[in-house]
């Protein structure tokens, strides 16, 4: 079942509220080092990293192709100096808070480096 545009408006909002207030980001890690990651519904060709609020949010996500993944934290500063400047060179995707279904906006990287860094 899709998620409504409202639904993953709302997730994304909240994914930007919670993440500013604790400074982490996770995302679910390989033991060989690899992140989870999604090919977008949206964009022929591009991938979609997958990135919750909360460890709890992310644990949810721990089965199928992911259960041997691990919650791992990424601290703001890194998220938007690193990781967000390299997915948008790449032309990857973020997928902020997807829920159970995998569901949930694609944003550009430089989109969520921009809200999480406003005033």
């Amino acid at each position: 079942m899709l998620q409504d545009r409202a639904t993953s408006q709302e997730s994304y909002d909240r994914f930007v509220a919670r993440v500013r207030a604790s400074g982490e980001v996770f995302g679910l890690q390989s033991l060989d080092g690899g992140w989870a990651v999604c090919p977008s519904h949206e964009c022929e060709g591009a991938s979609v990293l997958v990135f919750w609020s909360d460890r709890a949010y992310a644990v949810r996500h721990q089965k199928d192709d992911w259960s041997d993944y691990v919650p791992a934290a990424i601290s703001l500063d890194e998220f938007i100096g690193a990781w967000l400047r390299g997915m948008h060179r790449e032309g990857s995707l973020v997928g902020p808070n997807w829920d159970a279904n995998l569901c949930g906006l694609e944003v550009e990287a430089i989109e969520v480096a921009k809200r999480l860094t406003e005033e």
